[in-house]
């Protein structure tokens, strides 16, 4: 078994050695693309999202060196009409561009070390082939395919890992694209590969508008065509695993779900879904990713309508972006829009490209996001995220004037950032001032059809013993004319379920003397 060709199956048998969920499908969608003008893929996701265990699992499948079918037994792919005609057929080349930067971080020469470490390898696994001075690694592949007349299947894992670690310009960047441009552009490009996959987290770098490798196929965040549903999580499969481990699947699918990618509504981060089933408990594990330190400089960026886009998000709203102009570069950043589609691709925002609107996803993003402020100079943000705790204890305990001055504050300490008196702007600032209540809520912001007023539902978790807060907003009005028109229009569903006590809390804010006044009702459960 070499370390970059022919590494063999036993990385897959360790993945299926574990709990695994069948992602073989990725396989007959590959299957596909042999051959075909779409043989070369770069598929994106963010961190923890299986993009390696999908790497490691092509490898076991193509790689001519073992033999794989029962690794593959029971699994989907096995079902497939392609399964027979390519398993275990090529010599697979696998690479972890990770590796490399961890050996040579300051060497401006690593693209010379990737070639010709892998270069020695092939050499010395194919010594009866002769070889010429000057060649490099594409050179030699081909002279290996011309004599074995076996094509090689070319993984690279985290390919985007060099692009991330030198900036653009840099000589470690440029010799970087120029050798996969030799690699996977030149004419012989299809003679030497069966198929090419590469997987990261960024698409493909632009210069200009045009990608470096527009030969690639590239399934991103943005654009995952038919990948979609091979990263991540789907709802049923979550359920599967909530009922196998006796967990609660409203809590993961709370802290966990959210991310819409492509066609697939509902998917879910798969570590943290597998870290929390083995915790037994719903936590944040993203705080041992390292993109924490890269959001916390881009949100503090001074783009116009940045930060009131990213308090918007917080709050639970949704903000147009337009995705077209990043240069899938972490050190190109030009715009808003830039900064809100990287989050988009490390994960901190999912994207619904029928509106082309971004939102945070889950309530586990939310937290990791609001640290992120808080490494910011964003002193009133974080002072309402701080003051919330008090907030949510004033409006269980009934405290009307309490909550009223707390949202006063929050409303008149936000003013440099949101419009005053503009009415979602209001319902950005009251979930803002309820933040806290995430820790113990399944929080829901709901916007009615019309001017006059929007909603904020809270159900309280499981195990959690607070009651249900339905809060109703109202402008020039009564406070008292909230829980009226909460009344008529009855309870939403999610409340109506919940059989505990439910407290009905009307705002009202005056746009003449900007003061708020505040009515609690409390219903008893029966």
């Amino acid at each position: 078994m070499g370390i970059f060709i022919n590494r063999g199956n036993n990385d897959f048998r360790r993945i299926l050695n574990g709990e695994y969920v069948d992602k073989t499908g990725l396989i007959a969608a590959v299957n596909q693309t042999l051959f075909t003008e779409r043989s070369m893929s770069c598929v994106t996701r963010c961190r923890r999202f299986g993009k390696s265990m999908a790497a490691k699992m092509l490898c076991a499948y193509y790689d001519d060196s073992c033999d794989s079918r029962s690794l593959f037994a029971g699994l989907e792919i096995e079902k497939d009409a392609s399964f027979e005609k390519h398993l275990n057929k090529y010599p697979v080349i696998y690479i972890d561009m990770t590796d490399f930067i961890t050996r040579f971080r300051n060497d401006d020469n690593i693209v010379s070390h990737i070639d010709r470490e892998v270069r020695n390898e092939i050499q010395a696994l194919f010594p009866d082939i002769p070889g010429e001075e000057g060649d490099d690694l594409m050179a030699l592949l081909l002279r290996v395919v011309q004599h074995t007349n076996k094509p090689f299947f070319f993984i690279i894992d985290e390919w985007d890992a060099i692009c991330r670690e030198f900036p653009s310009g840099s000589k470690s960047m440029d010799s970087y694209v120029n050798w996969l441009r030799r690699m996977f552009k030149s004419v012989s490009a299809n003679d030497a590969f069966a198929g090419v996959y590469m997987t990261g987290i960024l698409p493909i770098k632009k210069y200009n508008t045009q990608s470096a490798l527009n030969n690639f196929w590239e399934y991103s965040m943005v654009e995952p065509m038919d990948m979609a549903s091979f990263f991540g999580f789907t709802k049923d499969e979550v359920r599967a695993l909530a009922a196998k481990h006796q967990m609660d699947f409203d809590e993961l699918e709370a802290w966990y779900d959210g991310y819409q990618i492509g066609d697939e509504p509902s998917v879910f981060n798969p570590n943290s879904v597998m870290m929390a089933l083995k915790s037994r408990r719903c936590r944040s594990f993203w705080g041992g990713t390292a993109t924490f330190n890269v959001v916390s400089g881009y949100i503090g960026m001074n783009f116009k309508g940045l930060k009131d886009n990213v308090i918007y998000l917080l709050s639970g709203g949704r903000v147009k972006v337009n995705t077209t102009k990043f240069q899938n570069d972490l050190s190109v950043i030009n715009s808003k829009d830039d900064v809100l589609t990287v989050l988009i691709h490390l994960g901190y925002l999912s994207f619904d490209w029928r509106r082309n609107e971004c939102y945070v996803p889950n309530y586990e993003v939310s937290g990791e996001l609001s640290n992120a402020v808080e490494e910011g100079n964003w002193d009133n943000v974080i002072s309402a995220l701080q003051q919330s705790e008090q907030l949510l204890n004033d409006t269980i305990a009934g405290d009307e004037e309490a909550v009223a001055r707390a949202l006063e504050v929050a409303h008149s300490d936000d003013t440099s950032i949101l419009s005053y008196n503009d009415e979602n702007s209001l319902a950005c600032v009251i979930s803002i001032a309820y933040y806290y209540a995430k820790n113990d809520y399944h929080v829901h912001r709901e916007y009615a059809t019309g001017k006059g007023f929007a909603d904020l539902v809270m159900i309280p978790r499981k195990h959690v013993d607070k009651p249900a807060i339905i809060v109703e907003l109202k402008k020039d009005k009564d406070a008292k004319t909230g829980i009226d028109q909460i009344k008529e229009r009855k309870y939403p569903q999610k409340v109506a379920e919940y059989s505990g006590d439910i407290l009905l809390v009307g705002i009202n804010y005056d746009t003449e003397t900007k003061q708020h006044t505040c009515h609690i009702e409390r219903r008893m459960k029966d």
